[in-house]
């Protein structure tokens, strides 16, 4: 921009604000206050909000008057009334919550969500005052602000915010990190002319002087408080603050850096000082180290301050020693300053995710925290020339984008949005972004804009497939990890080495610092430093006199972007008629017609069903159902309609697998409601496909994943998913579908139906017990990776024994689901969501809650632009499934993640976990970083004990911003060895996967009550000749910490109850196994399930003898006895 243009826009920046009050009249009105009040902190008034509108009604929220598309059956007039009528009653309802009553989490979580809707966007014309007079080409410039706003106008996306006024801040908040020298040096250059402006400027590195510098810097630092109040009111749910000057620089005694005061810093340092929160995340991905920030809160765990930049071993601007990952924090704060140093330019999408996988994501989760900044920088961005929970805070540099010549690095601006999202699954969603840095004007502006659509919550952009992370990345995310690992339990997925062993990555192996490299130093710091800012010789040609080619690759980058948004977010479909199909003589039986109408209830509840675009249901055509079936078993089905009791029965008899508890049943409605619920499906896949709606949700039944391609199995019949995955790609053309099966039972059917396609990526999350749990087979192994073309597109993440939860399932999205999903890139996402491993169900023995369901729909949303199908499969406790379908509807509507209480995933699930990123490493790059590393001790450090539970909720900002604290859902870790924690959580090396449940007698209870006698997925044997073995309890009992004799193993042991010896599971070292076959004992007891087993037998017992040891071992675990 011309000085000339620039004078004209300071002209009118200045006419648009001459009405507001000056810094000058805000600065003497808290003087006055404060004088008033006797010294007492001065604030400022209740902060404006604009009335711009708010994001949600973008979205494309159906009312409640929603058209119903899709071509409906004849004669369904009735179900077409079917949503002004409850299907259910409030008895029943309150039955089914008796049933969890003594279920904390689930008790916590089955209230109506109440989200905040709303992002706030805040840009004042003032913020372009401060400006070089000296050098018109100066990389910190008006433009840096000005044509991102143009930007996110072109977009219409600063009227769909809701505008926050810009305010100035006051002394009192500069003080919380700066000094007074520092607000009077800054005061005092309003009187300086250019002259005295240029020498003050040769004190400073990288810092020039205007008049209005001290305006713009006060005003800059107000509104990122301004913004961070509003979220913390509940007046909008994330913002984005576009102002400048950047302030991640500045030190308490020093301006540095292109940065006067530090925006973020004090905007977190006032939110735990003075409105009382505990936990601030602050997110620094601009691509200079935020060196200030890092200082102010080095010795401080109520922040935890993240940040990836560009390093060269120390040679990068600021070259400071302690840029590198080994400066963790000290004292208290140990752990909680995290550095990622990129010690190569060219750095991308692929490697920035990965670190936000591999680290970041990880340790906030388990942080928790309250609010997050985002220190957002976008000089990392392609053609940059510099590259590079209550509340997250992101310092929001943007210099790492590709073309920004300070940077050197190519991240795409869509990767930002990406980056967003990831963040938003954080602290209820309160995420509050501010501009950092950024030096090319357009990679900036593009930046910045998807950035405000992300928080928007419109979706993601597609990205290409990753590709592997560099070896310098890698050893730059393993180096964190080596450092923090002793400090942050999440951080578990690399073997760690023997002291003579080296990590196959040399870079891993040395500590810093590298020798040779030069850093600055309070001793070696210039007398002055140069006025004008110049560029390497190097980066001059590469960036500034090749403009045009950069400008080309981001406008080609902007041109492959889609960021069409359909003009509905959810779309759907439920029709009652799929209640026919019941199983005749067994009211009982867990796949009840219920099931789908109490899910419909609970989305009426909620409020959900006016926020979609309902659709009617259909009949999938004979054709639909050959994509994946053969001719001969639908002709099969058909005839079931025409069948007596006694050919039901024999159908039944068929396909019921030998000791299977609850078979396939039929009807004969079975095979219309089977085709009833593919059409659902269908309908839902045409409607997200033909742009009408972003994502779907089909509430359906009987269920299908188990079917296989010429018979039924499991309670399915018609494979719906699988149909709908072959009908996208037949119809619509989608090349690439990921399949997510999360049901507690392995999809053996929609296995076997893409074993040997590249097309089709299937991951199915399942309970396996070594190949015993249903469906019986080793096919749901994790070395079932597919077959010929197929092969490493299949993956299985097969979970042993019960009790599987939130923190198994996230660890597994985390570690292995997400990272192959962003290298396939699919174009659509079907998840077959079957709720059997919700806590309380009969048949799964799991414990997922509704937030741990949101969360896994949340990070999905991430993928395929967007286009996520969640169809109802598995699920047999009326109540949780109903609450956690409803909760993945929410989050699919634009609702944030509920909140979770972190917890340790149990020992054997991580082990689980290791052997699929073991065998599946060859076949996906992006799991390079299972790897040893060396082993690093942790430095003991007493910390300060804190409350995590606060009795009032942060919905008190809204009357008084000093009483703000957290929810009861918040759970601020404490550094902790593992084994430390594990043992806290009642079982060793976190076997149980953390809080002790003790009311599986009411569940039990409550079951018998409906006629279901027992729970069991495998039916165990009642009477075994080995029986007879079993010798009395020692008189000590027994004790579920005991190791394993052999190797002192705790993850997962069985006793004998023989001679009650304890050792390790054939998923351990197999020293049980060994001891039964050697010493002839076959019986055993399983430690972390208590099930007893009988080798000789190969099978499960349940016997009235057994009870005493089953009693005795419950004992030892929860405290309770059994019954």
């Amino acid at each position: 921009m011309s000085e000339a243009a620039d004078e004209n826009q300071n002209a009118g920046a200045r006419k648009k604000t001459e009405n507001k009050p000056s810094l000058a009249q805000v600065m003497q009105k808290g003087r006055e206050e404060k004088k008033q009040q006797g010294g007492r902190q001065a604030t400022s008034g209740s902060p404006r909000v604009g009335a711009g509108r708010q994001g949600g009604v973008a979205d494309g929220q159906a009312t409640s008057g929603s058209p119903r598309v899709g071509v409906g059956m004849q004669g369904d007039v009735e179900d077409q009334k079917e949503d002004i009528h409850s299907e259910d009653s409030d008895t029943d309802e309150e039955e089914y919550n008796m049933m969890i009553a003594g279920l904390s989490e689930v008790a916590l979580l089955m209230k109506k969500p109440e989200p905040v809707f709303g992002t706030g966007f805040l840009y004042d014309e003032r913020f372009t005052l401060h400006k070089n007079d000296w050098q018109s080409n100066f990389p910190e410039k008006p433009a840096r602000v000005s044509s991102p706003y143009q930007r996110c106008c072109d977009f219409d996306l600063v009227s769909r915010c809701t505008n926050i006024e810009a305010r100035y801040g006051t002394e009192d908040q500069v003080l919380l990190q700066h000094s007074q020298k520092q607000i009077d040096i800054l005061q005092s250059v309003t009187e300086m002319d250019i002259t005295e402006r240029k020498e003050l400027s040769k004190k400073y590195d990288s810092v020039y002087f205007h008049q209005e510098t001290f305006q713009t810097a006060m005003l800059s630092m107000g509104s990122t408080i301004e913004m961070m109040e509003q979220i913390l009111k509940k007046n909008v749910r994330n913002g984005f603050v576009l102002s400048r000057p950047p302030g991640h620089h500045a030190m308490t005694e020093e301006f540095c850096g292109f940065c006067f005061f530090n925006n973020v810093a004090i905007a977190a340092k006032h939110a735990v000082d003075n409105l009382g929160l505990k936990r601030i995340l602050i997110v620094d991905w601009d691509i200079h180290h935020g060196q200030a920030t890092q200082q102010m809160f080095y010795n401080d765990p109520r922040v935890l301050y993240f940040s990836i930049h560009r390093y060269e071993y120390g040679e990068y601007w600021p070259s400071l020693r302690e840029s590198d990952y080994d400066n963790i924090g000290d004292g208290e704060g140990r752990g909680y300053n995290i550095n990622v140093p990129l010690n190569q330019t060219g750095v991308g999408d692929s490697e920035y995710l990965a670190i936000l996988q591999q680290i970041l994501m990880p340790v906030a989760y388990q942080y928790n925290p309250e609010l997050v900044l985002i220190s957002s920088g976008y000089d990392s961005a392609i053609g940059c020339p510099e590259y590079a929970p209550e509340i997250v805070l992101v310092s929001s540099g943007y210099d790492a984008a590709i073309g920004d010549v300070k940077g050197e690095m190519m991240v795409s601006p869509a990767a930002y949005a990406h980056f967003i999202h990831m963040i938003n699954s954080l602290a209820d969603g309160r995420v509050c972004a501010v501009l950092e840095g950024g030096y090319n004007i357009k990679s900036l502006s593009e930046g910045v804009a998807l950035s405000v659509r992300s928080l928007l919550g419109d979706p993601c952009p597609l990205l290409k497939p990753t590709t592997e992370p560099s070896d310098s990345v890698t050893e730059s995310i393993l180096n964190v990890i080596k450092c923090l690992a002793p400090y942050w339990t999440c951080l578990c997925y690399q073997p760690q080495l023997d002291e003579d062993e080296p990590c196959e990555l040399d870079g891993v192996n040395d500590d810093p610092p590298k020798d040779g490299i030069v850093f600055q130093t309070p001793e070696n710091k210039p007398s002055e430093y140069p006025l004008t800012y110049a560029y390497p010789y190097k980066v001059e040609q590469e960036y500034l006199q090749a403009d045009s080619n950069w400008n080309n690759i981001i406008d080609n980058l902007i041109a492959e972007t889609s960021l069409t948004v359909p003009p509905h977010r959810t779309c759907l479909v439920y029709d009652k008629g799929m209640k026919a199909h019941r199983a005749i003589g067994n009211p009982g039986h867990p796949e009840k017609p219920e099931r789908i109408s109490r899910i419909y209830d609970k989305h009426r509840e909620w409020g959900l069903l006016e926020r979609c675009l309902q659709l009617q249901c259909r009949l999938a055509e004979h054709e639909e159902l050959e994509l994946v079936h053969s001719a001969m078993f639908i002709e099969e089905m058909k005839s079931t309609e025409m069948f007596s009791l006694e050919q039901m029965s024999h159908f039944q008899e068929r396909f019921t697998l030998p000791g299977e508890k609850v078979p396939v049943f039929v009807n004969n409605e079975s095979y219309i409601c089977a085709r009833m619920a593919a059409g659902c499906t269908l309908n839902v896949i045409d409607c997200v496909l033909s742009g009408q709606a972003r994502n779907g949700v089909a509430i359906v039944r009987p269920p299908g994943h188990h079917a296989e391609c010429e018979k039924p199995m499991g309670f399915c019949f018609f494979n719906s998913v699988a149909i709908a995955a072959r009908y996208a790609q037949k119809k619509f053309a989608v090349k690439k579908v990921l399949i997510l099966d999360w049901d507690v039972h392995h999809g053996n059917g929609t296995q076997h139906m893409f074993y040997e396609d590249p097309s089709i990526l299937y991951i199915s999350l399942h309970r396996y017990d070594g190949g015993f749990f249903y469906p019986t087979s080793t096919d749901g192994n994790y070395n079932m990776a597919g077959r010929k073309a197929g092969l490493g597109f299949n993956v299985n993440i097969p979970w042993h024994y019960g009790g599987k939860g939130d923190a198994e399932y996230l660890a597994a999205f985390q570690q292995v689901i997400m990272p192959i999903a962003y290298e396939f890139a699919p174009d659509l996402v079907l998840v077959s969501a079957g709720f059997d491993a919700a806590i309380g169900d009969p048949l799964g023995g799991c414990k997922l809650t509704p937030s741990g369901y949101g969360h896994m729909t949340h990070m999905l949303s991430s993928l395929a632009n967007g286009r996520v199908i969640v169809v109802l499969e598995g699920g047999y406790n009326l109540v949780s499934m109903a609450n956690c379908m409803a909760t993945c509807t929410s989050v699919l509507l634009g609702d944030p993640a509920p909140p979770w209480r972190y917890e340790q995933p149990q020992q054997i699930a991580v082990m689980t976990i290791c052997e699929v990123l073991d065998y599946h490493k060859k076949f996906w790059k992006s799991l390079k970083f299972r790897v040893g590393i060396p082993a690093k001790e942790k430095e003991e450090i007493s910390l300060k004990e804190t409350d995590s539970t606060d009795s009032n909720n942060i919905n008190n900002l809204s009357e008084q911003l000093s009483s703000i604290s957290v929810s009861e859902q918040s759970y601020k870790p404490e550094v902790k060895h593992p084994e430390e924690i594990m043992a806290e959580q009642g079982s060793s090396n976190g076997a149980e996967g953390g809080a002790k449940i003790s009311s599986n007698k009411d569940l039990l209870k409550h079951y018998e009550d409906q006629g279901v006698e027992q729970m069991f997925a495998v039916q165990p044997l009642k009477n075994c000749k080995h029986l007879e073995e079993v010798t009395p309890l020692p008189e000590r009992g027994l004790n579920v910490e005991d190791p394993c004799e052999e190797c002192q193993a705790k993850g997962e042991n069985w006793v004998c109850l023989i001679c009650y010896k304890v050792y390790c599971s054939r998923y351990v070292k197999e020293h049980m196994v060994k001891h039964g076959k050697e010493a002839k004992h076959p019986v055993v007891l399983s430690y972390a399930d208590l099930s007893v087993w009988c080798y000789e037998c190969d099978d499960y017992l349940d016997n009235e003898m057994l009870k005493p040891a089953k009693q005795s071992a419950h004992k030892s675990k929860f405290g309770t006895d059994l019954c």
